[in-house]
């Protein structure tokens, strides 16, 4: 469809971290760094490892806690260096069907918020069957990065 697609993502790992009773955008910057501190070295190998994209953030309906992931390297999903921080876990995401919109510009929570009900109406109207109670958003650029950003919203087929 022109204004989403659906995309079938395999089975991977990511690292996580939970962020309670923030706003989203104070949860994002935390999540961000306790995972950035992550990717540095702060893990049992002290191995240092590429940033990548995108950066997740679970958001539950009626729920003010905020999860905010960074995907596992390919080279590392098979067995990715163990969090020292007990806040930051890696997790298995399983394999799912994803119906997902992009956007550009800089995402806001209310961006993001805006975005996951256009999403969500457009589905209804379609009959398409997803798991209303949670969306992820998913952002690809650096903060620096000014032109041509590229950002999701993402709810689970059903």
């Amino acid at each position: 469809a022109k204004d989403y697609e659906l995309r079938q993502y395999e089975t991977a790992k990511w690292v996580s971290t939970v962020i309670r009773g923030e706003t989203q955008k104070e949860a994002m910057r935390q999540g961000f760094w306790k995972l950035f501190h992550y990717i540095q070295g702060k893990n049992d190998k002290e191995m240092k490892i590429d940033m990548t994209v995108p950066v997740t953030c679970l958001i539950k309906s009626g729920c003010a806690d905020f999860k905010i992931s960074f995907f596992v390297p390919f080279e590392h999903q098979d067995s990715p260096p163990q969090p020292t921080n007990s806040d930051v876990f890696i997790e298995e995401r399983k394999a799912a069907a994803i119906f997902v919109r992009s956007f550009g510009g800089f995402a806001s929570p209310e961006k993001y918020a805006e975005e996951a009900e256009v999403l969500a109406r457009i589905l209804r109207n379609r009959g398409q069957p997803f798991h209303e109670d949670f969306f992820y958003t998913a952002g690809y650029d650096s903060p620096f990065k000014l032109f041509n950003r590229h950002n999701e919203v993402w709810y689970f087929k059903k």
